[in-house]
């Protein structure tokens, strides 16, 4: 691994930082939050091509690594279908994880981006298949039901020390990020990526948790990994179509 991951008492110190940065709800609507972005349909394009977050149709990120103790195989996927979210059309990106071929989690995400270049996250369609043939659906949204807020997936030019919510379901879907360090190398199994761009997320529903996340430019996410709370992580494999 190219870069070092950040210390615990780093780890802590910022999400410290995130929760001062970001307006929390005690309870009840967003409105009450101070958190209730205002989008307008006229001003986000139809492809989705921020460097740091691109989403072209056809592409496939597979990403290999371990959760919940098991080793898990992730297939992320940009189809061409779309949905009307806040009156906004978002791209459908799959994500399906397996553990040994056994369906672990099967999940829509619908992204759109501004004319800037943000990426909008727009809600999500989850379900995570439990023993007994249960199926949790908990961490589903979708902007404007239920007053769940879109949040940004990633800034058009994000920079140290940026912190943004990326979604926004008060006790469901409440994940912020920090942007922590910009510029680096990192080695994925096909080669060296440069320019990488680190970001740290965290969630009050989850207080003991946080992820750091490295993205590539033209690529995306080539690492996630856990630097707080239970073992956790996601390396990029392969990358094609698009």
């Amino acid at each position: 691994m190219a870069r070092k991951v950040l210390s615990l008492c780093t780890a802590a110190v910022v999400a410290g930082a995130i929760t001062a940065s970001v307006p929390w709800t005690a309870a009840g609507a967003s409105a009450r939050s101070g958190y209730e972005p205002v989008l307008n349909p006229a001003d986000f394009v139809k492809v989705i091509d921020n460097p740091y977050y691109p989403l072209p149709v056809g592409r496939t990120w597979i990403y290999r690594g371990v959760k919940d103790g098991k080793s898990q195989v992730d297939r992320v996927h940009v189809t061409p279908r779309t949905k009307v979210l806040e009156g906004i059309t978002a791209t459908s990106v799959t994500d399906v994880a397996r553990h040994r071929g056994k369906l672990l989690e099967k999940t829509t995400d619908w992204f759109a981006q501004d004319k800037r270049g943000n990426v909008w996250y727009l809600g999500e369609k989850t379900a995570q298949y439990l023993p007994h043939g249960k199926i949790d659906r908990s961490g589903s949204w979708r902007a404007g039901l239920h007053d769940a807020e879109p949040g940004i997936i990633m800034k058009a030019n994000p920079r140290v020390p940026d912190a943004y919510r990326q979604e926004y379901l008060v006790g469901s879907a409440e994940d912020t990020a920090w942007i922590v360090a910009r510029g680096g190398s990192f080695t994925i199994p096909f080669g060296t990526v440069h320019h990488v761009l680190t970001s740290l997320e965290f969630t009050r529903l989850e207080p003991g948790v946080i992820d750091q996340k490295i993205y590539a430019p033209g690529i995306g996410i080539v690492r996630e990994a856990a630097v707080r709370g239970p073992a956790e992580v996601a390396n990029l494999v392969s990358v094609s179509g698009g």
